[in-house]
């Protein structure tokens, strides 16, 4: 199964619940056929077993199911005002994360299996050959439940108190980023790992396509979550063709703009049929095909908590953090495949994809701007684009590091008005250059970026005055 469907089966409120169930009616189906053993005299019980009279029995299970459905509605009760506060606080595309957790979804799914289990051994009781039909195991059964809820509840509760914790949710985005390159590895190529994408000739092949192929419209807007490579580079080797997608997954598509380019162009027809069933849109942005997704959910909490109604450095500083640890994984591994290839090494789809220094720019850019005149911050970000250029190999990667370290280092100089907190933040941009200058092999570390203007408060206006650096 692909990775954006079990993505969308996960981000649901029915399908964990629906499971349970369903395992509650195959449950109560074992239950009753040792019951009507039971009943039948062939089998023998305990006498503890024995539940009571069929009355006896109905109360039991009336109250039980009364109050696993008031249970049930304290727990949406509590969700809804989990996923309230997450908006308020987190930002509104916070919620998806809460929506998904596993937690959440089975304590509402056993709390719902055991109402169904209830209703069904209530509806068993009954009339039969030799008298009133009672099955006992089941009502047991239906005790082991209760005390299974019990245990639920609890671990409900402290999962709640645990999971709205900000520095918890900081770090189960970066865990999901986490997750995504150790399940996908980034843009899988449908090549054999000595093939290597031509930039020149890719280029040449898109121009092509673009001259000289068919345009397919998009069908419909909203944000392209997820597309099916494989099946795409099968039928467009069936078709002989060559396909050029200008979009990645996480980009927002326009109603009636070019979805794709087609060469040559009568096999548009049969490439926008398969496209319906190789691409996936919808309202938001998923993390299946998109890890530009979750560093952008963590920047957005990280400018949220500087923003001046909030004022919250340290949740900023772990973010910070989180995306410095993100970003040394990704150092390692990506390396995003532009063209796929059919069996016979020829290239039948093109697609744009986010490229690393696309993905250090979301990650340190809208911090960094709102950073300014905050040294610890300056500093934190500092060390930890040095972290990932330690874990890096790559002198291009390592030079986009090191441009958004002098900018930093710019920021210190135009913003920080207290001399020894610029001094701090110079011997980190310091480091930084060192390990740059070590991994290039240059003689000379990274050029020091021109002083500008410092900002000297004055107490007595309460202003800022320029001074040269």
């Amino acid at each position: 199964m692909s990775q954006w469907r079990r993505e969308m089966l996960r981000t649901n409120f029915w399908l964990m619940p629906s499971l349970e169930v369903l395992a509650s009616i195959a449950l109560f189906s074992a239950t009753l056929e040792v019951d009507r053993a039971v009943y039948h005299g062939t089998l023998r019980l305990p006498a503890w077993v024995e539940a009571g009279s069929a009355d006896t029995a109905r109360e039991i299970l009336l109250a039980v199911a009364a109050a696993i459905m008031t249970v049930i509605g304290i727990n949406f009760s509590v969700t809804i005002v989990t996923l309230t506060l997450a908006s308020t606080q987190f930002g509104p595309r916070m919620l998806r994360n809460f929506i998904r957790d596993r937690g959440t979804q089975l304590t509402l799914g056993t709390f719902v299996a055991t109402a169904v289990y209830c209703v069904l051994v209530l509806i068993a009781i009954g009339p039969a050959e030799h008298g009133v039909f009672v099955p006992h195991v089941s009502v047991d059964v239906v005790f082991l439940l209760v005390l299974v809820d019990l245990a639920v509840l609890i671990y409900f509760l402290h999962h709640i108190a645990i999971q709205i914790q900000l520095p918890f949710v900081i770090a189960s985005i970066a865990n999901d980023l986490t997750r995504y390159l150790h399940v996908r590895k980034p843009d899988i190529r449908m090549s054999t790992g000595d093939q290597r994408d031509d930039p020149d000739g890719i280029a040449a092949l898109i121009d092509t396509v673009e001259s000289s192929g068919a345009v397919i419209r998009n069908p419909k807007g909203g944000y392209l979550q997820a597309i099916r490579y494989d099946i795409l580079t099968r039928k467009a080797a069936a078709a002989n063709a060559v396909v050029y997608l200008p979009y990645r997954p996480g980009n927002f598509l326009v109603e009636g703009r070019e979805l794709a380019a087609v060469w040559p162009p009568e096999a548009a027809s049969r490439i926008a049929r398969c496209l319906k069933r190789a691409q996936v849109t919808g309202p938001i942005r998923t993390l299946a095909q998109d890890p530009a997704f979750a560093i952008d959910q963590l920047v957005e909490i990280a400018i949220r908590a500087l923003s001046p109604a909030v004022n919250d450095t340290y949740t900023a500083l772990a973010c910070v953090d989180w995306l410095g640890n993100s970003l040394c994984r990704l150092a390692r591994v990506w390396s995003p495949a532009q063209a796929y290839r059919d069996r016979a090494g020829a290239v039948r789809v093109i697609c744009e994809q986010v490229s690393y220094g696309n993905l250090v720019q979301r990650a340190f850019d809208k911090i960094r701007q709102a950073s300014r005149g905050m040294p610890a911050l300056l500093i934190r970000e500092l060390d930890a684009l040095t972290a990932i250029m330690e874990q890096t190999t790559d002198t291009e990667h390592a030079r986009i590091l090191m441009d958004q370290a002098a900018m930093i280092q710019r920021a210190n100089f135009e913003s920080v008005p207290e001399e020894s907190d610029r001094a701090d933040v110079e011997r980190r941009y310091s480091a930084a250059a060192r390990v740059y200058a070590r991994l290039t092999d240059s003689t000379n570390s990274y050029p020091q970026p021109e002083r500008g203007l410092h900002l000297a408060a004055d107490p007595e206006s309460g202003l800022s005055r320029g001074s040269e650096g």
